[in-house]
């Protein structure tokens, strides 16, 4: 007698899985807003307009849209980037002129991220293979910071006017930068180790599969968004507490256009706050809400972003102190033009 075998699950056809998530993606953003307002108000009885209850509200509305959109964007990115690795940047950098080699190493930097912890390999890797400092530094600028991550949190929050500005800002930063590094001579201001490095060969790699690169792109965004969850919370919280209990007041007399120093103090004060895009986004939306002008937000944006103290830790390991410190001045200062340009534009 024939054993019975227990029926195989087949998996749905990958283009069908792709319309059901998206569909669920935009229903869950829709809905988000009434939920939270329903929750806030209806089922906790908060009263509408106590700080307490705004704070909350805020909350429980900007956690599911901050991770919606933070969800979307890194899927979309870690899709794109499964074609690009960080040896195929390092060879298209190599043999380049200042110039057009600073542009595309922007450009690239600005399609191509890599989070901090990259940052020590791809500078190795950059300088060892002959790519110019500034050209390198013009990409480690613009990677972070120019993202597709938070040019999408941008759009989503502020609109996509803003984030084309964000972009083009972003971009000149990074490609100034990587000029003026340039032209400074730097190099043996590099840890003498980086140029003892030999380097490895090229590792041979099967193609992958389209089915392949979408099940490497959700496992890449899970562990993501596990690893960043906690600080998109804090972020979020610190968003609802100024959004619910700071004065409006208070937030325009620090950093309105009233104060000439608002600009440069927001970048000094962004400088060590340990968050990512996703996570001090809510932070500036809060900040803007309150009535901050938008280029004080994004100056404090690019900084968390551009310079945050763990990234100046990492690369203090490849640079000497004199070429770090030149590389966040010169960041900085690009940084604070950006922030007085987007108040006189977004007045």
């Amino acid at each position: 007698m024939t054993a019975l075998r227990a029926p195989v699950l087949q998996r749905p056809p990958l283009a069908l899985l792709a319309v059901l998530v998206v569909a669920a993606w935009l229903a869950a953003w829709v809905l988000n807003l009434p939920a939270a307002t329903w929750f806030t108000f209806e089922l906790l009885r908060l009263e509408h307009g106590s700080q307490f209850g705004e704070a909350v509200a805020f909350f429980l509305y900007g956690t599911p849209k901050v991770l919606l959109l933070l969800t979307a964007a890194v899927t979309i990115v870690s899709f794109l980037r499964s074609f690009v690795s960080p040896e195929q940047v390092r060879r298209r950098l190599a043999g380049r002129g200042a110039v057009p080699g600073t542009i595309g190493a922007a450009g690239l930097g600005a399609v191509t991220p890599f989070c901090s912890c990259s940052s020590v390999p791809l500078f190795i890797g950059f300088v060892e293979a002959g790519v110019p400092l500034g050209v390198t530094f013009a990409f480690l600028v613009a990677s972070p910071m120019v993202g597709p991550v938070p040019l999408i949190l941008i759009a989503g929050l502020f609109g996509p006017l803003v984030a084309l500005a964000y972009l083009l800002t972003g971009l000149t930063i990074a490609v100034a930068a990587g000029l003026i590094i340039g032209r400074l001579g730097l190099e043996r201001h590099v840890e003498d180790y980086v140029w003892q490095i030999r380097a490895a060969g090229d590792v041979a790699q099967a193609p992958m599969t389209l089915a392949e690169r979408v099940e490497d792109a959700w496992a890449s965004t899970r562990s993501i968004v596990r690893r960043v969850l906690p600080f998109v919370i804090i972020g979020i919280g610190i968003g609802a507490v100024i959004h619910g209990y700071v004065p409006t007041d208070l937030v325009v007399a620090v950093g309105g256009q009233q104060n000439p120093l608002a600009v440069p103090l927001l970048v000094l004060f962004g400088v060590p706050l340990y968050l990512d895009a996703a996570g001090v986004m809510p932070v500036v939306q809060a900040l803007v809400g309150k009535g901050l002008p938008l280029g004080s937000a994004m100056a404090f944006m690019m900084a968390v972003a551009a310079l945050s103290l763990p990234e100046m830790v990492i690369l203090r390991r490849v640079m000497k102190p004199r070429l770090l410190a030149t590389f966040v001045l010169i960041v900085a200062s690009g940084i604070v033009g950006v922030g007085y340009l987007f108040n006189l534009l977004f007045a």
